[in-house]
């Protein structure tokens, strides 16, 4: 379980990276509840929007995975709990600005289908 988060997470996040918001949304599913702490709680039409807002706002914004992060905890008969630290970047008065966060993403596996039904993105 933890390759196929490990890939997932690798896979959600080229797409962020390459600001390709249709790919990045078919992540999540629709019923998605996505809690950020300074932004509240958003649906997944309200998700798309911000993506959408922040790729116009930061477009070099880029995400990674700090290293030795992620951990991933099978939710028995639902799927998986993917928690990690990610490292966001873009450029701001012509320099990087960097900065960490924590998140817990809550994922569904359905057959061979895996979609994220809860985000929780802490400690901006």
């Amino acid at each position: 379980m933890y390759q196929q988060v490990a890939k997932l997470d690798a896979e959600m996040f080229a797409a962020f990276n390459a600001h390709d918001v249709d790919k990045l949304m078919a992540y999540f599913a629709p019923n998605l509840e996505f809690f950020h702490d300074k932004g509240g709680l958003s649906d997944f039409s309200q998700t798309k929007a911000g993506f959408t807002r922040l790729f116009a706002q930061s477009p070099d914004i880029s995400r990674t995975l700090v290293p030795g992060s992620l951990e991933v905890f099978p939710v028995k008969g639902y799927g998986a709990m993917h928690i990690a630290t990610q490292r966001f970047c873009h450029v701001e008065n012509d320099r990087e600005d960097c900065g960490n966060s924590k998140f817990v993403m809550v994922w569904q596996q359905q057959a061979d289908t895996w979609k994220i039904t809860r985000v929780v993105s802490y400690d901006h």
